[in-house]
């Protein structure tokens, strides 16, 4: 049998392409063999310092909390609790509509049964290196001036694809197979276009 495909994926919870995109690896996942590791990445680390328009920089601020708290997860309870955390925050913030992130945090935590010390362990710094350093980790592999997600396929990684919606069924795989295609190509380092639509969550 031949091995799994190795993804690894970078996300920032509040990013409404990162989930899209997710939503699209997971529909992948049910069709292909693949062996997914979740990474936390920031926007706000991203943003820290650079000159963006301070409504964005609003929008960003305190985001950091869950980052630090899906770090703590990733560090005491591994790469399986880190995607069920995901989909729990990502289900209330994107489709959801939901802004209150301390309440969603709250509500996501004891769905999954994460220890509460966890978020004050979070809350009190603990995890603030893991945090920054599986950030730069994205960020190393694609530069930074892109933003979020970050995938790898097989160690080649790149920003994106942003995607809208999520595809589904043959064309998820379609999409699948030309960035795996575009990945193996050493050269190969942008395609992009202008988006004509916002997030279309299902």
């Amino acid at each position: 049998m031949p091995a799994p495909i190795k993804v690894d994926f970078w996300f920032d919870p509040i990013c409404p392409f990162a989930w899209m995109t997710s939503r699209w690896i997971d529909e992948v996942a049910r069709q292909r063999d693949l062996d997914v590791t979740w990474h936390i990445m920031s926007l706000e680390l991203l943003n820290e310092e650079k000159d963006i328009p301070q409504s964005y920089r609003d929008m960003l601020q305190g985001t950091s909390r869950l980052g630090r708290v899906v770090s703590g997860v990733e560090q005491d309870l591994g790469n399986e609790k880190v995607k069920a955390l995901y989909d729990a925050l990502g289900t209330r913030i994107h489709p959801g509509g939901r802004k209150d992130r301390d309440a969603v945090l709250q509500e996501a935590i004891a769905e999954l049964e994460i220890p509460e010390s966890i978020v004050e362990r979070a809350d009190a710094g603990e995890f603030d290196e893991r945090y920054r350093a599986s950030h730069l980790s994205g960020m190393e592999r694609v530069g930074d001036e892109v933003g979020t997600p970050i995938i790898a396929i097989d160690g080649v990684a790149f920003f994106g694809p942003v995607i809208s919606p999520a595809p589904k069924g043959e064309e998820a795989l379609r999409l699948f197979d030309g960035v795996v295609m575009a990945a193996s190509v050493d050269g190969f380092f942008e395609l992009k276009r202008s988006r004509t639509r916002g997030p279309v969550f299902d």
